[in-house]
C-alpha cells in the first residue's frame, strides 16, 4: 500500500492506493505546533495498519512555518573577509521604490553573529588566498561562546570550487561536533553571492528544526509498524529521503502546494491535456501554477515573504512556480479602516476556524458566507452547525456596518475571495503572455470545486476538471511522484568557439554526482533519468531562459540545436529575439529522477447517466446576478461515467462541492473526474 498525507494551515489529507488499486482518503485537523501527530492522527482515522504501507510520501509546511513565522534556531555566518554584510546589502532592486522610509528586509543572522575568515578564489575557482584555518577556528569558538546552534558558511566563488568551504566544514566539525553545519555549495552551486548566502542561512536556520520533526515523524511511523520506505515531497515536485531532507531541508520550502500541481500533469497527461492551470483553494491559502505543453515551471529566482512593500529573502533552489495568495475557506472577511470589505490574508485556521466549526469562532469566513449562501450543506460538517451563529457573525462584523442584508454580506465575502483569487489566477497566464482560452483549469483542494466554474467564467477557461478526491488531491500527487534531485552549475561560457570537449565532461560530472547520490539511496543505474537544460542569454544581458538540451554527447549539430531553441524561447517570453546576437550558456542544470513504480487510478466499473438517480435534494442557493435558485443538489460518489448534469448545481462530497453556474454542464469521465464546460 502507498500512503501520502499532505499537512495544510487548517487540514492535514491523507490518500492511499493498495496494490488492488482500491483508493482511500481521509482528513483531520491540522495540529500546530506538533504537526507530526496529525499525520499520526490521519492515518488512525482510515485504520490502515502500519505493516501494510511498503510507501509512505509527506507533504509539510514545518519550514515555510518556521522561517514565516522566525521560529529557527540561532544561527552564526562564517564568510569571506569583507563580505559580512552581504546579507544587509542585499540588492537594490526593492519592490517599493518610491517609498523614502521602505526598510530592507532584516538579516536572519544578526551583525555580531556574522564573523570574517581570510580566504579568497577568483571567479575561476583559483586560490588567491588560502584559507587562515586558525581564523576558522577562532570565529567556531566565537560563535559557540554566543551559544548559537547552527553555522552557515558561504565563500566567494565557492559555486566553481567549493575547496575552502569543504576544509572549513571539516574543521568546524573537528571543533564542534555537536553544532548543525550548512556550507553554501551543499545547497546551491549557482552563481550571486547574496542569494547563495541567503540560501545557506536559511537552510542553517531550520536545519536543527527539519532534523527534530522528522526524527519525531520517524519515530512514531515506527511505532506503528512502519518499515516500508519514507519520502519527503521537495519544492521542485520530486521527492527525496527522509535523510536528505535533514540535510537540506529549504528544498521543503514549498513541500505541500507543488503536489498538487504535478498530480495535475499526471491528471493532464491521462486526460490528453497538456496545457493546465493547477488551482488549489485550501483552508488558508490559494494557490495557482501554470503548466505549459505537459511542463512543470521550475525557477530558483524564488523569495520569501516579497510583495508589493518587501523584497523579502531570496532562495537560489529550485521551486515549483508557483502564485500563492492568503485567501481561502478559512480567510477571516472584515472592514477597513475605509470602510472596505476586505477577505483575507487572515485566517481563523483550524484552531479557532469559521464560525460554523463551533470552536468559539467569531469572525465570519468564506466558508461562513459559502454556507448562508446555501452552497454547503451544514450536514456535512463533523459538528453540527449554529447557522444562527454563523448569520449572527455575519450581521455583527459585516452586514451592519455596510448596511446591507446578511445574504447580501455573504454574496460580498464570496465575490471579494473570487476577486482575489482570479488577479493571482491572472498574474500566472495573461501577465504572462499566455491565452486562458487554450488551458484547462484544474481546480482541486476544500474550497477549488467550489470557486472554479465561477473563476474560470471569468478568466476565459472554456473547461474545468475536478478530479476524483479533490479535497485530498495533493496527497494523491504525491503517490505520483519519483525522487527528483536538481543539479544546478554555474558554468559561464560563450556558445561561439565554446570546448565541447569541456562542456561534455561538465555533463559528466552532473551526471556522475546525481547517480552516486541515488546509488545511496538504492536505485540503480536503469533506475535514473536524467534531464538535461542550459540557462542562457544574449551577451550583455542580465536574464536567462531555460533551454532544454538532448542528451548524450554534444556535438556542434546539437549546440546549434539549442542555440535555435534559445531564440524561440526568448522570443515567447519576451517578444523580440536577436538572431545575429552572441549568445552564452550560464548555467547547466541537470534534473535526475530516480523512477518508482506508479499506481493506477482506477476506473469505475458501472457506466451510463445516472444523474437524476443520484439527487440528494433540491435547495435554494444564491447565485450572483441570479438571487436565490431552486437547485438541484447531487451525491457525487454514486455517479456513473456519462452522466450528465446542467447548471444550476451542486455535485456535492462531505469534503467538498462543486457549483455549476446556470448554461454550465459538466460530464462524469471514466475515472469519476468532473468535466464541465464553462459556457465561454
Amino acid at each position: 500500500m502507498r500512503v501520502a498525507v499532505d499537512i495544510g494551515g487548517t487540514f492535514t489529507d491523507l490518500f492511499y492506493l493498495d496494490d488492488q488499486n482500491q483508493i482511500g482518503m481521509a482528513k483531520c485537523d491540522t495540529t500546530p505546533p506538533n504537526y507530526d501527530e496529525g499525520v499520526i492522527d490521519v492515518i488512525s482515522r482510515t485504520r490502515i495498519p502500519g505493516e501494510l504501507i511498503d510507501t509512505f510520501i509527506h507533504g509539510t509546511t514545518v519550514i515555510i512555518n518556521a522561517l514565516t513565522e522566525r521560529k529557527g534556531v540561532k544561527t552564526g555566518l562564517i564568510t569571506t573577509k569583507g563580505f559580512r554584510d552581504v546579507l544587509e546589502i542585499a540588492r537594490g532592486n526593492r519592490p517599493d521604490l518610491f517609498n523614502v522610509r521602505y526598510q530592507k528586509p532584516e538579516p536572519f543572522v544578526p551583525r555580531y553573529l556574522r564573523l570574517e575568515v581570510s580566504e579568497r578564489l577568483n571567479y575561476k575557482g583559483e586560490v588567491l588566498v588560502a584559507l587562515a584555518e586558525e581564523e576558522v577556528r577562532a570565529a567556531v569558538a566565537q560563535l559557540q561562546a554566543e551559544a548559537v546552534q547552527a553555522i552557515a558558511v558561504a565563500f566567494l566563488h565557492a559555486y566553481t570550487n567549493p575547496v575552502h568551504e569543504m576544509l572549513a566544514l571539516q574543521i568546524i566539525k573537528e571543533v564542534w561536533p555537536e553544532v548543525e553545519v550548512t556550507a553554501s555549495h551543499q545547497v546551491t552551486n549557482e552563481w550571486r553571492e547574496y542569494e547563495r548566502t541567503s540560501t545557506a542561512v536559511l537552510n542553517a536556520y531550520v536545519k536543527p528544526i527539519a532534523a527534530s520533526y522528522i526524527d519525531r515523524l520517524d519515530n512514531h511511523l515506527r511505532n506503528i509498524r512502519v518499515r516500508g520506505n519514507k519520502y519527503i515531497m521537495q519544492s521542485n515536485s520530486g521527492t527525496t529521503t527522509f535523510a536528505q531532507a535533514k540535510e537540506t531541508p529549504i528544498n521543503m520550502l514549498e513541500s505541500g502546494p507543488v503536489a498538487g500541481v504535478f498530480g495535475s500533469v499526471v491528471l493532464g497527461k491521462m486526460l490528453k491535456e497538456q496545457n493546465i492551470i493547477a488551482f488549489d483553494i485550501g483552508g488558508t491559502t490559494a494557490k495557482c501554477s501554470l503548466i505549459d505543453r505537459g511542463e512543470v515551471k521550475v525557477t530558483t529566482d524564488y523569495h520569501i515573504e516579497r510583495n508589493e512593500r518587501s523584497a523579502g529573502y531570496p532562495v537560489k533552489v529550485p521551486v515549483v512556480d508557483i502564485v500563492e495568495i492568503g485567501n481561502g475557506g478559512g480567510s477571516i472577511a472584515w472592514i477597513d479602516d475605509a470602510g472596505l470589505l476586505k477577505v483575507g490574508p487572515q485566517s481563523a485556521g483550524a484552531l479557532p476556524g469559521p464560525v460554523a466549526y463551533g470552536k468559539g469562532g467569531e469572525d465570519p469566513t468564506t466558508t461562513d458566507a459559502n454556507l448562508v449562501a446555501g452552497r454547503l450543506d451544514p450536514g456535512n460538517f463533523e459538528n453540527k452547525v449554529d447557522m444562527e451563529a454563523v448569520r449572527a457573525a455575519i450581521q455583527k462584523r459585516i452586514a451592519q456596518p455596510l448596511h446591507v442584508s446578511v445574504d447580501e454580506a455573504a454574496l460580498g465575502i464570496i465575490r471579494i475571495a473570487n476577486s482575489n483569487m482570479l488577479n493571482a489566477l491572472k498574474l500566472v497566464s495573461v501577465r504572462k503572455g499566455y491565452d486562458p482560452t487554450e488551458f484547462v483549469l484544474v481546480a482541486f483542494g476544500g474550497g477549488g470545486p467550489m470557486h472554479a466554474m465561477a473563476l474560470a467564467k471569468e478568466l476565459g477557461v472554456r473547461k474545468v476538471v475536478i478530479p476524483v478526491g479533490a479535497s485530498v488531491f495533493a496527497a494523491w500527487g504525491m503517490l505520483m511522484t519519483d525522487l527528483r534531485h536538481d543539479y544546478i552549475q554555474t558554468y559561464i561560457r560563450r556558445v561561439h568557439g565554446i570546448n565541447l570537449g569541456e562542456v561534455n565532461e561538465a555533463w559528466k560530472r552532473l551526471e556522475d554526482q546525481a547517480l552516486n547520490q541515488f546509488r545511496e539511496g538504492g536505485f540503480s543505474a536503469e533506475q535514473v533519468v536524467h534531464v538535461r537544460y542550459a540557462d542562457m542569454r544574449y551577451v550583455g544581458q542580465e536574464h536567462t531562459v531555460k533551454v532544454p538540451m538532448a542528451s548524450g554527447r554534444i556535438d556542434e549539430l546539437g549546440m546549434g540545436a539549442m542555440v535555435d531553441s534559445f531564440h524561440e524561447l526568448h522570443e515567447k517570453y519576451y517578444t523580440f529575439k536577436l538572431s545575429e546576437s552572441a549568445t552564452e550558456i550560464v548555467n547547466l542544470h541537470l534534473t535526475s529522477f530516480g523512477l518508482v513504480p506508479k499506481p493506477e487510478l482506477p476506473k469505475l466499473e458501472t457506466v451510463g447517466d445516472n444523474a437524476e438517480r443520484c439527487l440528494k435534494e433540491t435547495r435554494p442557493v444564491l447565485f450572483e446576478g441570479e438571487g436565490w435558485v431552486d437547485t438541484k443538489v447531487y451525491f457525487r460518489d454514486r455517479l456513473n461515467p456519462e452522466s450528465v448534469i446542467s447548471g444550476p448545481a451542486i455535485v456535492e462530497e462531505p469534503s467538498s462541492s462543486m457549483i455549476l453556474y446556470p448554461g454550465q454542464v459538466l460530464t462524469v469521465d471514466a475515472y469519476g473526474n468532473l468535466i464541465a464546460t464553462t459556457g465561454v
